[in-house]
């Protein structure tokens, strides 16, 4: 069996970034287990992983334009200290959900504070960056016509007729 379409696919990684540092790895961990084609992981690792089969191994660096994006100025912004009420103490590196359009949350990091003023970044953490991943498919099995449905692995149908 090979990974493709509506199938489920389980991996352990190891994501590192051009200076060789460890970003994130599930080694010692449950593998990952994503529904392949939709869209559940960043676009260049999944393409790379298409076609392979359970105990392939490979090693592959993903552009940003492939994985978070490039880093998008007009995602930084400038907001009055006072949007941080019933916060103790803002710092730089702290992460904070903000409710945007169509009430979607949206992650921003802290850049930097200021006496009046704080500097936040809309940008994915590891947006411009060079990602470096070593992979090794763990398992692939058909995906359920529910998680299909869905988008995604394990995913709980809710049945609406039943709901509220």
């Amino acid at each position: 069996m090979q990974v493709n379409e509506n199938y489920a696919v389980s991996i352990h990684y190891t994501l590192t970034n051009d200076a060789g540092e460890e970003l994130d790895s599930s080694v010692g961990q449950a593998p990952l287990t994503y529904l392949h084609g939709a869209q559940n992981i960043i676009p260049g690792l999944e393409q790379a992983l298409a076609g392979k089969a359970p105990g392939d191994n490979l090693k592959v660096s993903i552009e940003p334009k492939d994985g978070y994006g490039e880093q998008n100025p007009e995602l930084l912004q400038t907001v009055p200290m006072e949007a941080f009420q019933g916060v103790d103490e803002v710092k730089p590196g702290m992460v904070f959900g903000v409710q945007g359009p169509g009430e979607q949350v949206h992650h921003v990091t802290v850049k930097e504070v200021e006496a009046e003023e704080v500097v936040i970044d809309g940008n994915h953490p590891l947006a411009g960056q060079t990602l470096h991943f070593d992979v090794t498919i763990e398992d692939i099995r058909e995906a359920t016509p529910d998680e299909i449905e869905q988008g995604q692995v394990g995913a709980d149908v809710i049945d609406q007729s039943q709901a509220g």
